[in-house]
């Protein structure tokens, strides 16, 4: 069944035909399976909800509050975590960027007094990352912006069927091991 792709006014089998076109001359291992042309649609659809919703979130915390999303993240994960604090590894993971990435990132959140580091107590080759007062506060004052967003781009767009079931398949992908039918888990907050 072809569908009306709305960000190229083709339909779905117009441009999986095409990009299979271009897949079979490429030169490459064969796949498991192939994905079929709906669920190509659906993956793409993925990305560019993703990619547009993110943008509409960093925009609306750099205008109202000067506040990248990324570091916006790094705060909501420090602030949900025991005592504010987490090692640097573990923060890493939280908010999928490399541990170089994170490094730097931290290293501008201690510079601007959001963050701050300690030796891990526990083992002395870790370093924890600790939200400040000043970072909680600059946290709280960015939240409303940041969730207010998250309503208009994500949860007024869709039923509560589809939230649950999107939630529920998010979930799923977040916390698979990569097998099919990977193991149910809680997703991020």
């Amino acid at each position: 069944m072809a569908v009306v792709d709305p960000g190229t006014s083709r339909t779905t089998a117009d441009s999986m035909s095409a990009e299979g076109d271009v897949i079979d001359r490429l030169d490459t291992q064969p796949v498991r399976r192939r994905p079929a042309d709906d669920e190509l649609f659906a993956w793409r659809a993925f990305l560019r909800a993703h990619a547009t919703v993110v943008r509409r979130l960093e925009a609306d915390l750099m205008a109202g509050h000067g506040v990248p999303l990324a570091v916006y993240d790094v705060m909501v994960q420090l602030v949900e975590a025991p005592g504010h604090r987490l090692r640097m590894t573990d923060l890493a993971s939280r908010v999928l960027l490399s541990r170089s990435g994170v490094t730097r990132l931290v290293d501008r959140m201690v510079r601007d007094g959001h963050v701050r580091r300690e030796a891990d107590p526990q083992d002395a080759r870790g370093v924890l990352a600790v939200l400040t007062d000043a970072g909680f506060e600059r946290l709280k004052a960015a939240s409303p912006t940041h969730l207010d967003g998250i309503t208009r781009y994500v949860v007024d767009r869709l039923s509560v069927e589809e939230l649950q079931a999107w939630g529920a398949a998010s979930a799923r992908l977040a916390d698979s091991d990569g097998s099919p039918g990977g193991e149910d888990g809680e997703g991020c907050g």
